[in-house]
């Protein structure tokens, strides 16, 4: 377990997700199923396995989702807080936002449109014990590898080479998920969009201690693309992330449809007679026609598939 010096995350849940539509005009990207559950559920799961104790999420896009979600305002055991933002702040703008929830102590930041099962105590413990105002988890290999990370002093010089100071350096993928000492308050400005990857560069370029971790172990998907979001159901269903069966109990397939492949789906959807599918995922309550044939298709909630369509999203 994480030492108890980090109890409080906060999860980015304010995306537009404007790469994933029409998918997100029905849900925020977070709160997309993922095996029948919404995705930063398994960010949250895995911030309380790594031992922390409380979260918040900042909202924007139709924040009323989170509170059907989650209407207890917990998962499991970890409380949690909703911020909604009505200007969407980005990322640094959403941390000086929460700036009263998370006090004088080090927190966690979590981007809540991703998937990762990589272990998070040695991020926490780095901080710790290097004395970083930041300190960002790393992976030596992904689809973006733009960080500049010197491994000897355990220091991020750059980011995109927008310092001049990366090209001579390894690089590494941001996954996304950080740690932070609470002095970093002092280097945002509240009531404003900011990026954070600004606010880094910034401490980089007086000197301040951000640093990086490599954390190759586990797995790490980011769910942007509706490619990746399939992909990540059958990587995911090999390496038993399923927590549940694909065809979900209260899924039902009527007598003479016909299932091709890795098909998930979600609680009360429907395949009627004569349809067929391939690779495809259902989200709850979606609805497939008789006669239509899907492949690597997306079916909302509500919605009804009919004919023939390929890698097309209902």
């Amino acid at each position: 377990m994480a030492d108890a010096f980090i109890r409080k995350a906060f999860v980015l849940g304010a995306g537009l997700g404007e790469r994933l539509r029409p998918l997100t005009l029905q849900l925020p990207k977070p709160l997309i199923p993922f095996f029948h559950e919404p995705l930063i559920a398994r960010a949250f799961d895995h911030l309380r396995g790594s031992g922390l104790r409380e979260a918040i999420v900042n909202t924007h896009h139709l924040p009323e989702a989170f509170a059907q979600a989650f209407p207890q305002q917990r998962c499991g055991d970890m409380p949690l807080s909703f911020r909604h933002e009505p200007l969407r702040l980005e990322t640094a703008g959403g941390i000086a936002n929460v700036r009263d929830w998370l006090g004088d102590e080090s927190f966690v930041v979590y981007n809540g449109d991703v998937l990762a099962t990589l272990p998070l105590e040695p991020l926490i413990q780095a901080h710790q014990q290097r004395g970083n105002l930041v300190t960002m988890a790393l992976r030596s290999r992904g689809p973006a590898l733009h960080v500049a990370w010197d491994q000897a002093s355990g220091r991020v010089r750059d980011i995109r080479n927008r310092l001049g100071l990366g090209a001579a350096l390894p690089q590494y993928l941001f996954t996304g998920i950080y740690a932070c000492s609470p002095q970093i308050h002092e280097w945002i400005e509240p009531g404003r969009p900011q990026s954070v990857v600004e606010v880094f560069l910034e401490m980089m370029r007086q000197g301040a201690p951000v640093g990086g971790v490599l954390i190759d172990e586990g797995q790490w998907w980011d769910l942007g693309s509706r490619e990746a979001y399939l992909a990540a159901h059958a990587q995911g269903l090999a390496l038993g992330l399923n927590r549940l069966p694909a065809i979900h109990p209260q899924a039902f397939v009527e007598k003479g449809a016909s299932l091709q492949g890795l098909n998930v789906l979600g609680p009360g959807s429907v395949v009627e007679s004569g349809a067929s599918l391939s690779d495809c995922l259902l989200w709850p309550g979606a609805r497939v026609a008789a006669g239509a044939r899907l492949q690597g298709c997306i079916v909302r909630s509500g919605q009804v598939a009919h004919g023939q369509a390929q890698a097309q999203d209902f």
